[in-house]
């Protein structure tokens, strides 16, 4: 196992015998780190910390603190964290609370940009691009292939539906629907499907006329959702990825982006 001499490394710490840990890291109690992952300097890292194998963490990032929310007592919480994500420079990962179910998570193939913000409790499925200096909130959830831009800040508790995107400096403030290209100006507005994007991971064209038939209900057809939804069931074709995004919706705690 390479590790720097002016690195300090727990004795409680499992790191993999193929893991690198560079010039003046910190790996602390509790930490774990799979095959092939790359600490490269300069990186702080607490436990309980579970991190997978193929990872690369670049300077400055700091892994696994304590959360910022003033209810937090210090109780036992982790984070976890799958394959093959790039955790790019000053990005900060903060641990759960019992609040929110003492996890914050972040799945596999993920890019998460510099200066970028994950608070407690937050879930980051896989496939995710987070932009610089993206910002979420305590108990967010990022679905499966979703694209945050650059500074957008997601307000607690809310979701980003699978293959949404986010445009950059974004303020979100309800749930981002799936497959929808979602943008704020001086108010948040959703322009519709996230037509590249699902041609991009291969779905069909009848799958992204589907969904574009629905957004256009949802967000210029003068409907309100219940109304909107139910022309979606009358006209709209059906298929996994409609009812997905009326799933989605009538889900919702805190709302839908229209």
């Amino acid at each position: 196992m390479p590790v720097h001499p002016s690195a300090i490394v727990d004795p409680s710490a499992r790191i993999a015998e193929s893991a690198e840990i560079g010039p003046y890291c910190i790996i602390g109690p509790e930490v774990e780190i799979g095959a092939r992952t790359r600490v490269m300097a300069n990186v702080y890292m607490e436990g309980p910390t579970t991190i997978g194998e193929d990872n690369i963490f670049f300077p400055y990032s700091t892994i696994g603190v304590a959360s910022q929310d003033l209810k937090y007592r210090g109780e036992r919480a982790e984070t976890r964290i799958g394959n093959r994500n790039k955790i790019r420079e000053f990005v900060t990962i903060h641990r759960g609370t019992e609040g929110g179910g003492l996890v914050t998570s972040i799945g596999d193939d993920n890019l998460v940009m510099a200066y970028a913000h994950i608070a407690h409790d937050v879930r980051i499925e896989s496939h995710t691009i987070i932009g610089l200096g993206a910002h979420f909130a305590g108990h967010v959830t990022v679905g499966d292939w979703a694209v945050v831009g650059p500074y957008a800040g997601v307000h607690q508790f809310c979701r980003v539906g699978r293959h949404a995107m986010i445009g950059p400096h974004s303020v979100i403030t309800q749930d981002v629907m799936p497959f929808s290209m979602t943008v704020s100006e001086r108010e948040v507005k959703t322009f519709g499907a996230n037509v590249v994007g699902l041609e991009r991971r291969g779905f069909p064209p009848a799958t992204r006329d589907a969904l574009h038939k629905a957004f256009r209900l949802l967000s210029r057809a003068g409907l309100n959702t219940s109304q909107a939804i139910e022309r979606i069931r009358a006209e709209v074709e059906p298929c996994p990825e409609v009812e997905e995004l009326i799933g989605f919706i009538q889900e919702s705690r805190r709302g839908v982006v229209k």
